[in-house]
């Protein structure tokens, strides 16, 4: 690389999860596109082999997108960075972004390392960013580490869909053949859920979706695996979902390579017509992301989240009787006014809607730990009930008026081994009522190990024996 290029990099939490963000900034740079690169590192890399191939590329320009799984991961690598490039000498300039900085307090520690933040949606203002800082007669910029950062879109500015360009051509063929691919037909949500940050995204913002198809085109006759969608409620538009699952059911039915599709859907919205696309989906081809969340509609209503538990689990059982798709459905612990008599009821509804004699051993719960994400209006009701944070990423609570910090742990070791246990199919633990069968083994678990991680099968296997 050249020097006065621009690097974009990342760390993503594994391998095969590329970067849709850093492959759309460099698609929308216009004329310096090819002026830039884009390096990808896994967070379990060591750190010699995030540094080195940064500072081997001596970029004039490094773009960094953060996010809560890699917060401490990239203000680690800031530091590294630092060091080498010592005080006196000649370092990039430092442009921040994503989700998890674009909501920080001024004074957050990775703010001391980088010069620029843009908030938000970055396509447009990163462009013309660099276009500012590539047209000073100075392009060298000498280490300065007391100069206060300079924000950008601070306050959320929605960026139109189709006024930016697309960057599903620069996924290589490593990406299509061995990794997920992220793509989006959508922007925004028309929910305001409390613990999102999507509550500050207004209407949903769409893509023209004759150029989106013929993007998927190019990728799926590259070779494209699995496709994952990033958009928030794929299901609000029922007639525009519709048209998408037709055409990759089309793809998927017309063609000998395997093909597999990831939406994430909302479970009050899917009407007779949409089920019976949904049916025609061939076995280990659709997978949908449910999202529940709670099943109390008190909670439901304090967070702004619609709510009609009945009709919810009916979508539930309806999707696992009648259809092949694999179902990940959503849970959150600690959500305001949430106790564990609540939290538990509304876990053992989830099991038996989704595990009966019939259903498939693939579907999941996805059990989360709410989180206070950075400028999500959760925050609101820290107060009113007892919420305490961890104040270090990824957030999570640690107690409410309605659960203990004791409890709390609890409710995050069965988590962990539900995920260990359940979902990673080591042992069947779901019958009804699965709840405080699984947190008593939880207990158990933790109690033996001293830990919910880094425990081999072999171990776990003769632990549940014993305890059973």
């Amino acid at each position: 690389m050249k020097r006065g290029s621009i690097l974009l990099a990342t760390i993503n939490a594994k391998w095969i999860h590329p970067s849709l963000a850093l492959r759309l900034l460099k698609a929308n740079l216009g004329p310096l596109e090819n002026s830039c690169d884009i390096i990808e590192f896994a967070l379990r890399q060591p750190m010699q082999e995030k540094t080195g191939p940064i500072l081997a590329a001596r970029p004039q320009i490094l773009g960094l997108s953060v996010s809560i799984w890699n917060h401490t991961a990239t203000l680690e690598l800031l530091g590294e960075l630092r060091k080498e490039w010592g005080t006196h000498t000649q370092r990039p300039i430092i442009v921040l972004g994503g989700p998890e900085v674009s909501y920080l307090p001024p004074d957050a520690e990775i703010f001391r390392y980088a010069d620029y933040c843009v908030c938000g949606e970055g396509e447009i203002a990163f462009r013309g960013l660099c276009e500012e800082i590539l047209h000073e007669e100075n392009t060298g910029y000498p280490a300065q580490p007391n100069k206060p950062i300079v924000f950008l879109n601070r306050e959320f500015i929605p960026v139109n869909p189709a006024h930016i360009q697309s960057g599903y051509g620069l996924y290589t063929d490593e990406d299509l053949h061995k990794k997920l691919i992220y793509a989006e037909a959508s922007r925004g949500c028309p929910y305001a859920c409390a613990f999102c940050l999507s509550a500050h995204s207004g209407k949903i913002r769409e893509f023209p979706l004759e150029p989106f198809f013929a993007e998927m085109d190019e990728l799926i006759q590259r070779g494209a695996r699995t496709i994952k969608f990033l958009d928030r409620t794929f299901n609000f538009d029922i007639g525009r979902a519709q048209k998408i699952m037709d055409y990759f059911l089309k793809k998927i039915t017309g063609q000998n390579r395997p093909l597999t599709i990831h939406f994430e859907m909302v479970p009050s919205r899917f009407p007779a017509e949409l089920t019976e696309t949904i049916t025609r989906f061939p076995p280990g081809t659709l997978r949908l992301e449910i999202g529940i969340q709670t099943l109390n509609p008190d909670v439901s209503a304090r967070i702004g989240r619609p709510s009609d538990p009945e009709r919810e689990l009916a979508a539930i059982r309806l999707l696992r009787e009648k259809t092949n798709a694999i179902i990940h459905a959503d849970l959150i612990a600690g959500l305001p006014g949430e106790d564990m008599i609540s939290f538990g009821k509304g876990f053992d509804s989830l099991v038996d809607a989704l595990n009966t004699a019939s259903a498939r051993k693939d579907n999941e719960i996805q059990l989360g730990i709410l989180k206070l994400l950075p400028g999500a209006p959760i925050a609101r009701l820290s107060d009113a009930f007892g919420m305490c944070y961890s104040s270090a990423p990824p957030y999570e609570v640690l107690a409410t008026s309605a659960i203990s910090a004791p409890d709390m742990n609890r409710l995050k070791n069965f988590a962990r081994f539900w995920e260990l246990i359940v979902n990673r199919r080591l042992a069947d633990m779901c019958q009804q009522p699965a709840f405080d069968r699984f947190l008593a083994l939880s207990d158990y678990l933790f109690l033996r190990f001293d830990r919910n991680w880094g425990i081999p099968k072999d171990d776990l296997l003769e632990a549940i024996r014993t305890w059973g």
